[in-house]
């Protein structure tokens, strides 16, 4: 048990999975909030949880924190952690969590529905069976087979794509900043230029980050193949979409699919404009790469999941913000002291010293560093006195001080 009755608060519809994930190790009482809340109500009601649960649409920043100092963890239900202020969090010693291969399978997919459509101009001649106009003719259709697909950022979802395209018969090529191995015949390229050169499909695969921010601009999209497709279901920045619909009217690229852009709607009831609308041969979705049923079961149970064993375990196992540590379950009998700090020496000698001095042996410790904060966990074997976690809490560099007994 923690100190407390842990309260988690859930928003913008997390799935119901969750729920028993988060209860599975302890008691958690949940709180649920449609939607993202208007900023005044999150900070009031996040103001009174141990958990927080949001996915890409919620903002969580320094003001928020400080108005929630018992907020222990926050996890997003989703790949991306850009909502997130990371260092704020790390600093005040708040572990953040997110579910990086929930929705590897959902999003592949989409991408590779895509560019089937696209070959096939579907969108097209959907547009003018709605004018009544009956485009039955095969110009500018072609089979997916054999043609030339270039992945940007072989990571999970384009490893994943790059398999499925294979099996389409597609010459699959990608570029990825690191040295990733191949699946099946897939190859990888020296340089983004020479896969941009190479392919007659673009996707791109990659976070946001200031590298790769406007990774697709004027120039690059230029240097495409004429007659070539490029498709963004990874982060709205990533691409200039002024240019990318100059090149789709002046028919330099045959089509585009997008699923991310640079500025979005904030509910359902906003009205999302962008250069995209009205060009032709593109597919323009509401950011639903990953809106599956079976990838927001699979979120869910992910980040509910590392969310559960921070709480009853202290594991920040896989935390994006924070030094890793798993310390596993914990043994009958005794007590574990969570101790994020700020990166000092001689920190771990006075947790000890603070054990000893309390009259209480140290059966397991666990220490790691990451720039500028530290994470120690100490299970300790004897009856905590009153006041000791004042005391870890006064060792200088402490950032925060919990307790959890088995």
């Amino acid at each position: 048990m923690t100190e407390t009755q842990p309260d988690a608060l859930l928003v913008e519809n997390v799935h119901p999975d969750a729920d028993a994930a988060l209860s599975q190790l302890g008691p958690v009482s949940i709180r649920r909030l449609p939607g993202s809340p208007a900023p005044e109500t999150l900070r009031a009601e996040a103001a009174k949880a141990k958990l927080l649960g949001i996915r890409s649409r919620t903002q969580v920043d320094a003001a928020l924190l400080d108005v929630a100092p018992d907020l222990l963890a926050v996890g997003c239900f989703c790949i991306g952690t850009n909502q997130v202020d990371l260092s704020a969090a790390a600093t005040r010693g708040v572990p953040v969590f997110n579910a990086p291969f929930a929705n590897t399978r959902s999003v592949a997919e989409l991408a590779i529905a895509s560019i089937i459509m696209l070959m096939r101009r579907v969108p097209e001649k959907m547009t003018a069976i709605d004018r009544g106009e009956w485009l039955k003719s095969a110009e500018g259709s072609n089979e997916v087979r054999k043609k030339k697909l270039g992945i940007v950022g072989y990571g999970n979802i384009g490893a994943q794509l790059s398999v499925i395209a294979s099996a389409l018969g597609m010459h699959v090529y990608f570029y990825d900043i690191e040295p990733k191995l191949a699946h099946g015949n897939a190859r990888p390229m020296e340089s983004l230029d020479a896969l941009i050169a190479e392919s007659d499909v673009v996707t791109l695969h990659v976070p946001s980050t200031a590298r790769t921010r406007n990774l697709m601009d004027a120039s690059r999209i230029a240097a495409m193949k004429p007659g070539a497709f490029l498709i963004n279901q990874a982060r709205g920045d990533l691409v200039d979409v002024d240019a990318l619909a100059a090149a789709l009217r002046s028919g330099h690229l045959a089509g585009a699919a997008v699923d991310v852009f640079p500025v979005e709607p904030k509910g359902k009831d906003e009205r999302f404009e962008s250069p995209l609308i009205g060009c032709p041969n593109v597919i323009l979705t509401p950011h639903i790469g990953g809106s599956t049923l079976e990838a927001q079961a699979a979120i869910g149970l992910d980040a509910a999941t590392k969310l559960a064993k921070f709480l009853y375990e202290g594991s920040t196992s896989h935390a994006v913000n924070f030094p890793q540590v798993d310390a596993g379950p914990l043994q009958p009998g005794r007590t574990r002291i969570l101790a994020p700090h700020l990166n000092r020496p001689g920190y771990l000698r006075k947790l000890n010293d603070a054990s000893e001095q309390a009259g209480l042996n140290v059966a397991a410790q666990f220490l790691r560093t990451e720039g500028e904060i530290g994470y120690a966990i100490a299970d300790l074997e004897g009856a905590l006195p009153s006041g000791f976690l004042d005391i870890i809490r006064a060792i200088d560099g402490t950032i925060r001080a919990r307790a959890i007994t088995a």
